[in-house]
């Protein structure tokens, strides 16, 4: 009898509209590898029932007769049922609290979790990720944030006034041509004498920045080094038609606070040793993209008593900060909350602390809308479908009753096998100090 498989519907968000497989991926697991396929229905997936049926997928309410239920995001706890195996995005490596009572559920109904943030090849780089449209959407959002801006400013009108949020274009073909028209206008018409020199900031050096540049090299850019930024503004020569390019590896972000030369191998394993070298660059930054990973060992990059010692000498030339790493409180610390796609920027005032949603009042405007790739869900969807697609069929034809150590997976599926019977696996048991530590 041949493995089925689920897609369920995602309902953590309301604007949730991507899918981990699409219908034309569907219609090769059905109709090449005899896989049977169940769709729970949607009325708000980017990809409409009718579609998946075509594909030869059966419509259903629910995921009941599926072996493996594949997702995007996390899955409520009374979704889940006994001994099933689910795919999705977890949240739960980094012992996060909101999601240790998912977990448990999981452990209680013997459920087998395989997290797609986990699936690396050997070298530990990720094999399935939405990150690079994380990137691109962020970077479209950021720009469009930067023309609202600097509307509320009175810098009207400007080149960036007419691009629109990411989850108003049709497709990212659409979003990068509406783009490349603004940066035309710039290398022709040039900047307003306002803006100069402008400058785009990118932390980090992985899928989400190589996404974020990507849409920012459709504008007349040139990359210049951060220690060529710290001079940019002293001598006045700039050209008003270029927007200058920084990117920011973790030698530049942190420093050893005994003086002694940065190395990255140390900085990893001992990030206490550490604190923030960032700070120097911020004033000469129009735009910075945060695009790098993070977590509370390290120095945050944006500190509340920095931004209010820079807004203290007058409005900065910092005007956006696109915060697509979008840790609540982490390294860009004003980002109180990740933001809804119908409500994605807000102002966050250093002088009073206050955070207010929306493009006016005084202060940082940031965006921080944490499902990015959801703006651009079909592009980003077909994406992580075709990265995904091989590994499906071992996955929902794996015999879940053996031993860990003896299931006939794939290498870096093994590896992102975090529960398996309901039981840590041994790569994943560190988990348990945190299920520990919540009261549930």
């Amino acid at each position: 009898m041949a493995a089925v498989i689920g897609i369920r519907e995602e309902d953590k968000y309301a604007m949730e509209r991507r899918a981990p497989i699409t219908p034309h991926h569907v219609e090769k697991l059905t109709r090449e590898q005899g896989l049977g396929v169940v769709v729970q229905t949607s009325s708000k997936r980017v990809f409409p029932d009718k579609d998946y049926e075509k594909a030869g997928a059966r419509i259903a309410p629910d995921m009941k007769g599926c072996d493996v239920v594949f997702g995007v995001k996390e899955i409520p706890s009374g979704a889940f049922e006994k001994d099933k195996t689910y795919v999705f995005f977890s949240h739960v490596i980094k012992g996060q609290p909101y999601n240790m009572p998912m977990l448990k559920k999981m452990m209680e109904q013997g459920c087998n979790l395989i997290d797609y943030e986990r699936i690396v090849d050997d070298q530990g780089k990720r094999l399935i990720f939405f990150g690079k449209f994380a990137g691109l959407a962020g970077m479209i959002n950021s720009l469009w944030s930067l023309g609202q801006r600097l509307d509320h400013y009175g810098i009207s009108p400007n080149p960036f006034g007419q691009i629109k949020q990411s989850r108003h274009y049709a497709s990212l073909k659409q979003a990068k041509k509406d783009i490349s028209v603004v940066g035309l206008r710039i290398a022709e018409k040039g900047l307003p004498k306002e803006l100069l020199p402008l400058t785009i900031g990118f932390t980090g050096y992985g899928n989400v920045s190589v996404g974020a540049q990507e849409i920012a090299n459709l504008l007349p850019s040139m990359e210049i080094s951060p220690e060529e930024l710290l001079k940019l503004q002293q001598d006045g020569k700039q050209p008003d038609n270029v927007i200058y390019k920084v990117v920011f590896r973790e030698r530049h972000i942190s420093r050893r606070k005994d003086g002694l030369p940065f190395d990255i191998q140390d900085y990893y394993h001992h990030p206490e040793k550490y604190e923030n070298d960032f700070e120097q660059y911020l004033p000469h930054l129009t735009v910075l993209m945060n695009c790098m990973y993070w977590d509370n060992r390290y120095p945050r990059i944006v500190t509340k008593d920095f931004l209010k010692k820079m807004f203290a000498a007058g409005r900065p030339q910092l005007t956006v900060i696109g915060d697509i790493t979008c840790d609540p409180d982490g390294s860009v610390e004003c980002t109180h909350k990740g933001t809804e796609i119908d409500d994605p920027v807000f102002v966050y005032d250093p002088a009073t602390e206050n955070h207010r949603m929306g493009f006016g009042g005084d202060g940082i405007l940031v965006m921080a809308v944490d499902i990015l790739p959801s703006e651009l869900p079909m592009d980003a969807s077909m994406a992580f479908a075709d990265a995904l697609l091989p590994f499906v069929k071992p996955i929902a034809e794996a015999d879940y009753s053996l031993p860990a150590d003896q299931l006939r997976l794939p290498g870096a599926i093994k590896k992102a096998l975090i529960l398996h019977r309901g039981r840590l696996t041994p790569a994943y048991r560190y988990i348990q100090t945190y299920l520990d530590q919540t009261s549930f």
